[in-house]
């Protein structure tokens, strides 16, 4: 199947990438040269401190934290080892799991954030003005709008298997 692809699309496709990358590296790189732990891990605490009582299945947080299962796994056990959540089973079917933010978790969360928005201010958003923000901003929520429906039938799929 052969798609029509203007190149302006695919040269704006190659800079948001590249762009992307590159900030999320510098932030990276800043988060680590604070002795703190990755984006990864703050994602991970992050979408668990906006849920409800602090804790999703294992198969929702892998969704909504944009990883694998398995990578999710390998990354659950790091922070269940570095007691930053607990992993329980589900009282009423004990096939599911569940990750619970413990309060060290949330105490990370407060460490990291201050060096993470001070990335975004500094390798993201003073490169733009504020209407340039907003346009990035509609833009962006536009394609996700566009894919939702598609991520959530892939993670519900995913949710069946538990």
């Amino acid at each position: 199947m052969k798609t029509s692809l203007p190149a302006g699309h695919l040269d704006a496709w190659r800079k948001y990438y590249t762009s992307f990358w590159r900030v999320f590296a510098a932030i990276e790189a800043d988060l680590s040269a604070a002795g703190l732990p990755s984006l990864s891990w703050y994602d991970v605490l992050y979408e668990l401190y906006l849920s409800p009582d602090h804790h999703l299945r294992m198969c929702e947080l892998a969704r909504s934290a944009l990883l694998s299962r398995s990578g999710l796994t390998r990354l659950v056990d790091k922070l269940e080892k570095e007691k930053l959540i607990e992993r329980k089973s589900c009282p009423s079917d004990g096939r599911v799991y569940h990750a619970q933010l413990t309060a060290k978790g949330v105490e990370t969360l407060r460490k990291i954030w201050p060096v993470y928005r001070a990335g975004i201010a500094k390798y993201f958003a003073s490169q733009l003005t504020e209407a340039e923000a907003r346009d990035i901003e509609r833009s962006l929520a536009k394609i996700a709008a566009s894919l939702e429906s598609v991520a959530e039938t892939a993670g519900a799929a995913e949710c069946e298997k538990d």
